[in-house]
């Protein structure tokens, strides 16, 4: 659907001769300036990394070799020896976290009827607050408990601990998967409802582990955003305050974990999804290195970029799901084949003798004072636990966000090319903007992209990760934006404020980077503030580790209810 355009080109008039040769809706000449903002933005970093890139003498290389090279990049696997785990420690975490929950039901201490009742009487306190569900499932929950009760009770006569690691454990998920027996929504009304046939692979996994569905949460529209805005089922809202924003696109997910209705939830992370809901809401959020969690059965937004991802209320139950979630199931072609380790293993590594990177440029720029604040403690409490804080230049900083954005959008266009052209109409105008935005991106510039993204990888491994272990940004530089802030009224605003949630976050995206959101804290507005821990590929157990030390020393903030 693209056509070859340099961004000095790139007028409403031109866009909106685009949009009519192939066939897309765009309402007016302001909509199409939005497109047309957005397409040269995007379209301008490319052309500035090729030239960065050349200057450097690197050299671009074929997309197709991006995942061998994460893999070739990868974190040394970890030395057994050195992970033994402090259980006094791990334990101190959280009272009420899933791990602890778990051996209550199976010591028999508590019966999974009756958490899950509980879960769901907090699930429906949860979706009056914050809107956070868009199907509650109490039947079949109810139903799935009492077989969980009996499969327990039955390991305890027989005198052993259950398979299942996760058997009568209440969870709910994004509404992105295939669910079997169930039409996902996509967060959109756009769509013919689907009735899939059988889950997601991570469904599956988790569904085999013993956990319990409670339903599907709220997300943005097609997982174009990162506000919680969504004009087709109504906005979510933060569990703090519902005046803020929940962030996005994984909304939901960040909102029923902060309220307590379940210890866990899956999201999906395109350019900042799961690690910007955790932010804003207090809670932990992952996401993992590109390839490491197989999205067969999960809605495609930009394959080349997507990556799926957990939100949890502590570093254990993240590192469980982590494990349960990951590998490759031999259909998703983009899912790497190495084998999974022992996440929760990883947790009492600490994090001594550890070099910490801190960038100079980009990350801690127009930095909120309180944000700064709140990171300067984050660094403290690494520096008392061992590790040395080192200052770093990243390279290409300022485009790595741009450059996802070309990718995101010209991939998203190719995907909702048909739907945009049959159904345009029930696409509400913000997310019909964004999922036509590539209309105006050549396919020139959108190969560029992904063909700067190895050399890019290689020259930041090479110049960040020769330094340091861990590069340490804050999650968001801004405070929890109000919802009036980021609605579609908020003028000019608007564009400002959405830059700036994706800022710290969307550069690990293209990249391919894992990336965890650590809360920390509380602004003087009582709402979360989070930090942001990024590795080397498949270096998952580092920053969990790294994660647990600070949870030591700053447990998340109470529960929002």
């Amino acid at each position: 659907m693209n056509r070859e355009n340099s961004p000095d080109s790139l007028t409403a008039a031109t866009v909106l001769e685009l949009a009519r040769l192939n066939g897309v809706p765009v309402d007016d000449e302001a909509m199409a300036s939005r497109i047309a903002l957005g397409a040269a933005a995007a379209t301008t970093a490319v052309r500035a990394a090729v030239g960065q890139l050349r200057q450097a003498s690197l050299t671009a290389v074929e997309a197709a070799d991006y995942l061998p090279k994460l893999e070739s990049l990868a974190s040394p696997s970890p030395d057994p020896s050195s992970q033994d785990v402090d259980s006094r420690r791990v334990k101190d975490f959280l009272n009420t976290d899933l791990i602890s929950t778990s051996e209550r039901l199976i010591a028999g201490e508590l019966r999974s009827i009756d958490l899950v009742r509980a879960a769901l009487e907090s699930a429906e306190r949860a979706e009056a607050r914050t809107h956070c569900f868009l199907s509650l499932e109490k039947e079949g929950a109810l139903r799935a408990a009492e077989i969980a009760d009996a499969l327990l009770d039955e390991a305890r006569r027989q005198g052993r601990k259950p398979l299942a690691p996760l058997l009568g454990i209440p969870l709910a998920h994004k509404d992105m998967f295939d669910r079997a027996g169930y039409a996902a929504t996509f967060g959109s009304k756009a769509l013919q409802p689907v009735v899939a046939s059988r889950s997601a692979t991570v469904l599956q996994r988790l569904e085999v582990a013993g956990s319990i569905p409670l339903g599907a949460l709220n997300m943005a529209e097609f997982a174009l955003g990162a506000t919680g805005h969504n004009a087709a089922w109504g906005d979510c809202r933060n569990a703090w305050d519902p005046d803020y924003i929940s962030g996005g696109s994984s909304s939901g997910s960040g909102a029923v974990v902060a309220c307590g209705a379940t210890f866990a939830s899956l999201g999906s992370d395109t350019g900042g999804s799961v690690r910007i809901p955790a932010s804003v809401q207090g809670v932990f959020g992952l996401k993992p290195t590109y390839g490491l969690l197989p999205r067969t059965g999960s809605m495609k937004l930009a394959p080349s970029i997507d990556v799926l991802g957990p939100v949890s209320r502590s570093v254990r139950d993240l590192a469980l799901i982590l494990g349960i979630v990951a590998g490759s199931d031999g259909e998703d072609v983009q899912c790497s084949m190495r084998p999974v380790p022992d996440y929760l293993h990883s947790l009492g590594r600490g994090v001594e003798g550890l070099r910490i990177g801190v960038p100079r440029n980009h990350f801690f720029e127009r930095l909120d004072p309180q944000i700064r604040s709140a990171c300067e403690h984050s660094l403290g409490i690494f520096e008392a636990a061992g590790a040395r804080i080192v200052e770093i230049d990243i390279p290409f900083a300022a485009h790595l966000a741009e450059l996802s954005r070309a990718i995101v959008y010209s991939e998203a266009t190719a995907i909702h090319a048909d739907t945009l052209r049959t159904r345009g109409s029930k696409y509400s105008p913000q997310v019909r903007v964004r999922a036509s935005t590539g209309l105006a991106i050549s396919g020139t510039h959108y190969l560029e992209a992904l063909r700067v993204r190895i050399p890019m990888l290689e020259r930041f491994v090479q110049d960040v990760f020769g330094r340091c272990e861990i590069l340490f940004t804050p999650t968001l530089p801004i405070r929890v934006p109000r919802r009036d802030e980021t609605d579609v009224g908020a003028g000019a605003r608007l564009w400002e404020v959405l830059g700036e949630l994706v800022r710290c976050t969307a550069p690990f995206n293209y990249l391919g980077l894992p990336a965890l959101s650590v809360p920390a804290g509380l602004d003087d507005r009582g709402l979360p503030i989070g930090v942001q821990l990024i590795g080397l590929p498949f270096g998952e157990p580092s920053l969990l580790a790294a994660a647990a030390v600070h949870e030591l020393a700053l447990p998340p903030p109470r529960l929002a209810n």
